[in-house]
């Protein structure tokens, strides 16, 4: 029987994230990197995107930059290609990628509504579709693995000018749940999960940062910093690096009897 502790590592295996090029996504790929698994980082963003990449590479572990549109099916067809032919096999897939609009719903208009959906819901769709292809027997990897939705405690609860926001969150989450119980009773050998984070310091909160100071209050700076802290009982909002150590945990062995199910990391907020 393996020592407990190694459950939680991922040498020999080979993880893709997508949005990974900062925040959340930077993090998860970097921890799953420093637990041995090679890691293909993908994002939009090439420049940084590059950067993440390079600095795995500079820890001395083993990292490929890949550009991906998650809405577009056929970057996904070769994102898996390269990290099969690249970095060896897919036994981890991370769909991280996601966007924010902040608006109340009558100054939502119907571009922003299906950009929210065409990002948040479709590129976890296409992107779950094709790591299931991809890991089952017959497939390009074939040897199992496990799928990991970022979702959000917007999933659970509703939140004020994030409608759209919510629609896709709460999607992912049952999506999830649909796919784990498909794969499970296929005997496929792969796990499917949701992480469902609170409002975590990322520069997709800071570019939101404007509207939500003038939404929930009034403009006040301070006030929404207290806020943020107050929404979450333990008394911080999150940091990248608290959703990273949930996935870690989700796309390894550790988590071998974990599927269908949602890993909540948001300081008490959807607890209250």
């Amino acid at each position: 029987m393996r020592n407990a502790i190694d459950r939680f590592r991922l040498d020999g295996k080979v993880a893709l994230v997508t949005g990974a090029a900062r925040g959340i996504g930077a993090a998860c790929v970097e921890l799953l990197a420093q637990a041995g698994a090679k890691v293909l980082v993908t994002d939009v963003l090439d420049d940084l995107g590059q950067k993440t990449a390079e600095r795995i590479r500079e820890s001395g572990a083993e990292a490929v930059y890949q550009r991906l549109d998650v809405t577009r099916e056929d970057d996904w067809g070769a994102a898996v290609t390269k990290a099969v032919d690249t970095l060896g096999g897919l036994h981890v897939v991370v769909n991280n990628a996601g966007v924010e609009k902040v608006a109340p719903l009558l100054e939502t208009t119907l571009e922003d509504w299906r950009r929210a959906h065409a990002v948040n819901l479709e590129g976890v769709f296409l992107g779950t579709r094709a790591a299931v292809d991809a890991m089952r027997p017959g497939g390009a990897c074939g040897q199992g693995g496990s799928v990991v939705n970022i979702s959000s405690a917007a999933g659970f609860v509703g939140m004020p000018g994030l409608s759209a926001y919510c629609s896709t969150k709460g999607g992912v989450r049952l999506f999830t749940k649909a796919v784990a119980l498909e794969c499970g009773r296929a005997g496929l050998g792969i796990r499917v999960n949701s992480v469902h984070p609170g409002v975590i310091q990322t520069q997709m909160l800071e570019d939101a940062a404007p509207s939500l100071i003038q939404l929930l209050a009034g403009g006040d700076e301070g006030r929404f910093q207290q806020l943020l802290d107050d929404l979450h009982p333990i008394g911080r909002p999150g940091r990248p690096e608290d959703v990273a150590a949930a996935v870690l945990f989700l796309a390894s062995d550790a988590a071998g009897f974990i599927t269908g199910t949602e890993l909540v990391v948001d300081g008490g907020l959807t607890a209250q």
